[in-house]
């Protein structure tokens, strides 16, 4: 196996000349998938097959490209999941995860309807029919490739996915007043951030850029979850760590939410706010 680590610092070198900022776990991570097996394990392994060496190659000449090492394995962790993705999919990131425990924290009663707006890769209506499999689950998404990946990843779960604009103010009618809880990661970059390679050139732009602030989506999807939510239903709402005062100022100004609270993230960051469907007479 001296040959494997050898293999592997060198892979190390290549990523870090190319300014990969997690060169050595990619490295590893790269040599488990060529092996087969995962990260952990590597050390234990007897040996590699034949044509090891030239994939494991090719694999971190593709990195060095600044490919998304998601796209080179073709999944990535979200949760206690693990996703598929790939060109033309939003790759989940660990910042959702925050969102995702506080919805899992929350106690819906019954068999409950969640609305996962802007689904993307299924990441977080998956996570959640996994959690409350008394559920039902609706994942929504105007993008017919990343939908074609929520596919894959709610196979054998509850999840319903729709293709729909959560942008047009009148969608699914059918959701006024029955659903429990609403949760959305939309695009919230502000137009013209700077970004990665591995974003720029890989992540779908309609899934990333929010307008001016990255707030552009958040009034469509406050009128949506107005109209969807029960009396008390819950809506969470990502955005970006800069917008926090801005979306909790258009939740409250629209009058159809109370408890509006900012939260953060795992890295301590804004990242998300929440709020609560107020009760009509």
């Amino acid at each position: 196996m001296a040959r494997l680590r050898k293999a592997i610092d060198e892979a190390t070198r290549v990523l870090t000349d190319a300014h990969v900022a997690s060169a050595r776990i990619d490295a590893e991570v790269l040599a488990a998938h060529a092996a087969g097996t995962s990260r952990g394990r590597l050390a234990l392994l007897d040996g590699v097959g034949a044509d090891f060496f030239s994939r494991y190659a090719d694999l971190i000449a593709a990195r060095a490209q600044r490919i998304p090492l998601q796209h080179l394995t073709g999944t990535t962790g979200f949760g206690p999941l693990t996703l598929d993705v790939g060109p033309g999919v939003f790759i989940p990131r660990p910042e959702t995860e925050a969102l995702l425990e506080w919805a899992m924290a929350q106690r819906l009663v019954g068999e409950p309807l969640i609305v996962d707006v802007c689904t993307g890769s299924g990441a977080l209506a998956a996570a959640l029919a996994r959690h409350e499999p008394v559920a039902r689950v609706i994942g929504v998404d105007i993008s017919a490739e990343a939908l074609a990946y929520a596919r894959r990843n709610t196979v054998g779960t509850s999840v319903e996915l729709r293709h729909g604009d959560v942008r047009d103010r009148l969608l699914f009618g059918d959701l006024d007043g029955h659903v429990d809880l609403v949760v959305g990661n939309p695009p919230y970059l502000p137009d013209g951030t700077v970004l990665e390679p591995e974003v720029a050139e890989h992540d779908p732009p309609e899934a990333l850029f929010g307008g001016p602030d990255g707030t552009s989506f958040i009034p469509a999807i406050s009128v949506l979850a107005g109209r969807w939510l029960k009396g008390g239903g819950l809506i969470a709402v990502e955005h970006d760590d800069a917008a926090s005062a801005a979306v909790v100022a258009m939740l409250e100004c629209s009058g159809l939410f109370a408890d509006v609270t900012a939260h953060n993230d795992f890295a301590g960051r804004p990242r998300f706010v929440t709020a609560r469907r107020k009760i009509t007479q």
